[in-house]
């Protein structure tokens, strides 16, 4: 029976010890990244692990992003969760086609700021919402083919035909 309990007590220790450490790195991690992409001191194991990843950059706050729309501006915006497996495949395919067409595709990290889901009536991620004139005009839901996000951005965002 000692035995047994010197075992688990040890286990917690263990595992303790390793938290400890995870949230130690994380912190240290945080701190050589100027956080003001997400404007948060805590943030999710999931979007730590894609701060310095280059698809990823380009995050816009939800109050940058309400000024926008307030003052009429036109955004296009990539609502997406890094926990969603369809962002992560689709990810690496938008993110290229919205460079080669121009588009300043500006990313909303919905795990980060939950309450946007509502605000903008996401129903799923990933969502490319584009707004003219301060209004939504346009919206493409989900992992879709290639094809189907170079003719959004082209027709839809760019208005090419």
């Amino acid at each position: 029976m000692k035995k047994m309990i010197i075992f688990i007590l040890v286990l917690v220790i263990i595992f303790g010890g390793l938290i400890a450490i995870v949230n130690y790195q994380n912190s240290k991690q945080l701190d050589g990244v100027d956080n003001p992409p997400y404007g948060k001191s805590e943030l999710d194991q999931a979007t730590i692990d894609q701060l310095d990843e280059e698809i990823y950059q380009n995050q816009i706050l939800p109050e940058d992003l309400a000024n926008k729309l307030a003052n009429g501006e036109d955004v296009t915006v990539y609502f997406y969760s890094p926990t969603c497996v369809h962002c992560q495949r689709t990810t690496p395919e938008v993110v290229p086609v919205a460079e080669e067409y121009g588009v300043d595709l500006v990313k909303m990290n919905l795990l980060e700021f939950e309450e946007q889901w509502n605000v903008y009536n996401i129903e799923a991620t990933p969502t490319i919402v584009h707004f003219e004139d301060g209004k939504e005009s346009a919206r493409i839901v989900g992992e879709q083919p290639q094809d189907n996000f170079e003719s959004f951005f082209g027709t839809e965002v760019l208005g090419n035909e």
